[in-house]
């Protein structure tokens, strides 16, 4: 049976392809487009899909598309009235298209596989509910054979939270949480106020965070309130204005903290990264309230999360470690809409098709590299057309020659395999550094990333070292969970860093590895164990066996704005316009200085909208 699986018309589009129990690709459309969360129909992304597994459209057994669009409507209606007579200025701008049939997803399926010319059977399209889309992604791509799992997002259909019972090949719901009553509009109203774009600000505002104190935490929780009682939470509305406008806070949410919106690029104060604080401890405590609600209620230690909210890995870090009530976790690394792709096919393999699951002792995810991969053909072609100067090595002289670059303060681009799903760098399109070097953190977030300098940066780690040197005890392959340094590498601070705040703090050397250390000690963890990355294991390997330190900094190859980089070429003109010193695509290695007569004027360089 060959499923494809799609998202799209809000953000984050994409496509998948599920046959006979095995996770074939999957992909997001941004990588194709440029365009960061592109929503538009993935037409690239299903090409990509049906071209990588060698099939015809119409020999697909179902299309599923991840929501349903009649669900959404009514809760559009119901937010009509709910809200009149503010939705007024809504319900002129978005009844027309509904009642028209111009946002009924199905017709628009039709409609633009027809335009892209590829032929599908329409009896064979069908939807999944947003929200069960999502715990499928989590649940049945799991390696747990029963387990609560917890949603989290903006909103689907009606449900903004969702606690479901997975067993076997069964997917429950227990019970939802509603709009406008969400946590993930609830962080993004924030992240709004605080200048930063919604649906793709979030993580910012999760890094601004521990450069300040959640002294804002009292007003603050006037915003939502937990039901102790029925174990749910509510948005108190009055400081919130998304569900009719354009607009997710209203000017009592000014009024309450005492201050303006940031407008986006203006610099940021004290008080903004106390309100983030603030901010990421009231999400903290409802998550674990959620979680603690989650396991209770479906009776099961294991814990599976899916939905935007799952991506705020500070939390999920937290959870780890503090919920006692919890034995195991899993978090779909593509938690976001474009996991929704996935979970579609999932949900109608196991659920609909009533297909038994394996017996596996891991999840299906395949390391999360499902996407496209470059052709050494595709890297000859670049090297003719701009005249590039390479070197290529074998992979044994290849790890060692990148080892010796990485330790000598080197910043390298390093393009391998198949490319990450979702949002996360894990080693296949990654930018990766020393992170011993004290000066590496603000080296690569000015100078190649181009974005903001309080940012911090994950270290990827050899898999059997990662409890001697952070705390934690488990993998985390996919980069969604922090915890913090060990004691041993730490460095004591000066007496007198009561006088350091905000940015400031960045002065400060807290580890031995401080281009991975976050101001409050923490850090985002990829571990690495060389199951479906080896290549990118055997150059930390080789770099521990240069320098006795089995760690490399990992953060996402591109610049601030830009989409994950795709092919060859992509990382090419992102390597030209940096200060990045090496890229590495396949066995294919090129130094900056060495370039001498490739003009960036030459490449085409697209502009990014600044996220």
């Amino acid at each position: 049976m060959i499923l494809l699986g799609i998202s799209a018309y809000y953000h984050d589009s994409a496509a998948a392809i599920f046959k006979d129990g095995e996770i074939l690709c999957a992909v997001q459309e941004e990588r194709f487009t440029r365009i960061k969360h592109d929503k538009t129909f993935p037409v690239n992304a299903i090409k990509y899909c049906l071209e990588q597994c060698d099939i015809q459209a119409l020999q697909l057994d179902q299309i599923v598309f991840y929501e349903d669009s009649n669900l959404k409507f009514k809760r559009l209606k119901k937010t009509y009235v709910d809200f009149f007579p503010k939705t007024i200025p809504l319900i002129v701008k978005s009844l027309p298209k509904w009642l028209s049939g111009g946002k009924n997803s199905v017709a628009n399926l039709i409609s633009d596989f027809k335009e892209a010319g590829i032929a599908i059977d329409d009896s064979k399209l069908s939807y999944c509910e947003h929200h069960r889309s999502h715990a499928a992604s989590a649940f049945f791509a799991s390696p747990f054979s029963e387990s609560a799992v917890l949603v989290m997002d903006g909103v689907g259909e009606h449900a903004c939270t969702s606690i479901w019972s997975g067993k076997g090949n069964t997917l429950t719901k227990i019970r939802q949480i509603e709009f406008p009553n969400s946590l993930g509009l609830f962080y993004s109203t924030i992240t709004a106020y605080l200048g930063f774009k919604v649906n793709s600000g979030e993580y910012k505002v999760m890094g601004l965070a521990p450069y300040g104190k959640p002294i804002y935490e009292q007003e603050l929780s006037q915003l939502v309130s937990w039901d102790a009682e029925k174990t749910t939470y509510h948005l108190n509305m009055q400081y919130f204005d998304f569900p009719y406008s354009g607009r997710m806070f209203s000017s009592k949410l000014e009024s309450l903290l005492g201050c303006e919106a940031r407008n986006g690029e203006t610099d940021l104060t004290q008080f903004h990264m106390d309100v983030a604080a603030s901010l990421q401890l009231i999400i903290e405590k409802f998550m674990k309230l959620l979680a603690e609600a989650a396991l209770e209620e479906v009776g099961s230690r294991n814990l599976c999360l899916a939905g935007g909210v799952a991506l705020n890995c500070v939390s999920n870090g937290k959870l780890v470690k503090d919920l006692a009530s919890l034995e195991n976790i899993w978090i779909q690394p593509a938690s976001g809409d474009a996991g929704g792709a996935l979970g579609c096919v999932l949900n109608y393999y196991y659920e609909k098709c009533r297909k038994a699951r394996p017996s596996i002792n891991h999840d299906l995810m395949k390391g999360c590299y499902l996407g496209p991969e470059t052709a050494d053909l595709e890297i000859d072609k670049l090297i003719e057309r701009y005249g590039c100067v390479v070197e290529k090595y074998d992979n044994d002289a290849l790890v060692t020659t990148i080892a010796g670059e990485l330790n000598s303060g080197k910043v390298i681009g390093w393009h391998q395999g198949r490319a990450e799903f979702g949002p996360r760098a894990l080693g296949a399109r990654s930018i990766i550094g020393d992170p011993r070097n004290e000066s590496m953190q603000s080296k690569m977030n000015l100078k190649i990333k181009q974005r903001e300098s309080f940012r911090p940066f994950a270290p990827s780690i050899l898999y059997d070292k990662v409890s001697e040197y952070f705390e934690l005890e488990q993998s985390s392959p996919y980069m969604l969970l922090v915890a913090d340094i060990a004691e041993q590498y730490r460095i004591e601070l000066p007496l007198d860093n009561e006088e350091l705040f905000g940015i400031d703090l960045l002065k400060l050397q807290r580890s031995s590895l401080p281009a991975i250390t976050h101001v409050d000690y923490s850090a985002r963890i990829q571990t690495v164990d060389g199951i479906f990355n080896k290549k990118y294991y055997d150059l930390l390997n080789s770099f521990y066996s240069a320098t006795g330190c089995p760690i490399l900094i990992n953060t996402s190859f591109n610049i601030r704005g830009e989409p994950i980089v795709l092919t060859a070429e992509d990382s090419f003109k992102c390597f030209m316009r940096t200060d990045m010193d090496v890229l590495v695509i396949n066995n294919y290695v090129f130094h900056k200085e060495k370039q001498g007569e490739v003009k960036k004027d030459t490449l085409e360089l697209l502009e990014y909208e600044l996220d």
